[in-house]
């Protein structure tokens, strides 16, 4: 991907110009990561070690963590650094990096809540065809296709936006190297291509979102049938969460791309990117754990093993060491 012009490095987009504000930036994106790491790395963790889990829900759900942990791990790590550091800079190859795995995760991350909302509808609205429509190789295959359209995405975007050649400057009015804001640096007309691409794939993602709502707008026809009240709460308290995160991370990523230029301003656009960049990856282990008493009861079962393990250590220790 060579460029003509001669950048060699970016600035970022500061969060704040005063050191204790960039200091409370750093501990509060800190406190959001490791949460992310450990909601994300526990579900991982459980879902591997625990057969029983070992269903096409839960097989989706670990892609899905391993995707957040990507997408988090892409952004707030470099923006932590130039808070801490009061560094605002970043390679050229490293923005073009940065925009590629963003894209990467940020794809696979939506495809796959697409692929389990379909999880999801056919569990509930056609339980007699699930082991035929999700077996193991269909669902490998599904979550194949997740991954390699993220891939196949953002190797087609960077590529192309970082072919642009790039005159007005070299400040990305962001935290981290996004679209929009490496276009407004370009001074050609080929800018256009890319645009045209970012509308397919808005489309593409808004035909998504459709496919969602639809999926359960069909869940929520079938629960309204459920007999028990506990069953239907169960159901709309575990839906109704997923819904409003896919909702506002959707929303905010078609604002952020789609916008016209007298709608953007430096702090809209670094509101809305954390949004949909943090909040997404953060609040999906409460969503799909907290309300999900498999998970808890399997997180239980590998802390109490993880404890007797530790205590049956320690016994053969200080016997080894009384003897």
């Amino acid at each position: 991907m060579s460029n003509d012009s001669s950048i060699t490095q970016f600035l970022l987009l500061a969060f704040a110009d005063t050191r204790e504000l960039q200091l409370l930036h750093f501990g509060l994106f800190l406190g959001i990561y490791l949460a992310a790491l450990l909601g994300n790395g526990l579900i991982i963790t459980v879902i591997a070690c625990d057969h029983h889990l070992h269903t096409p829900m839960y097989f989706f759900l670990l892609n899905l963590s391993l995707l957040d942990l990507g997408f988090i791990s892409t952004t707030l790590p470099k923006a932590m650094a130039s808070s801490l550091w009061d560094n605002r800079s970043i390679s050229y190859a490293g923005c073009a990096a940065q925009l590629f795995f963003f894209l990467f995760f940020i794809v696979g991350d939506y495809y796959l809540l697409t692929i389990m909302a379909y999880d999801r509808y056919v569990a509930i609205c056609k339980p007699l065809h699930y082991g035929t429509l999700l077996g193991s190789r269909a669902c490998a295959h599904m979550a194949a296709a997740a991954w390699g359209s993220g891939f196949l995405t953002a190797l087609l975007h960077t590529a192309n936006t970082f072919s642009l050649p790039l005159c007005h400057g070299n400040a990305v009015d962001q935290f981290f190297c996004e679209i929009p804001q490496i276009l407004k640096l370009s001074c050609s007309d080929a800018y256009l291509r890319e645009v045209g691409l970012i509308v397919v794939s808005v489309c593409l993602a808004f035909g998504c979102f459709v496919f969602i709502v639809v999926s359960y707008v069909q869940i929520f026809r079938a629960v309204l049938r459920i007999p028990s009240e506990q069953g239907r709460h169960k159901a709309f308290s575990t839906c109704l969460p997923h819904l409003a995160v896919v909702s506002l991370f959707i929303s905010t990523c078609i604002f952020a791309y789609l916008k016209t230029p007298s709608m953007s301003s430096p702090s809209l656009d670094l509101v809305m990117a954390v949004l949909y960049s943090v909040v997404p990856p953060a609040m999906n282990p409460l969503i799909y754990s907290m309300r999900n008493q498999e998970l808890k009861d399997a997180v239980w079962k590998l802390r109490t093993g993880m404890i007797f393990r530790s205590n049956k250590l320690f016994i053969i220790i200080s016997i080894s060491l009384i003897i």
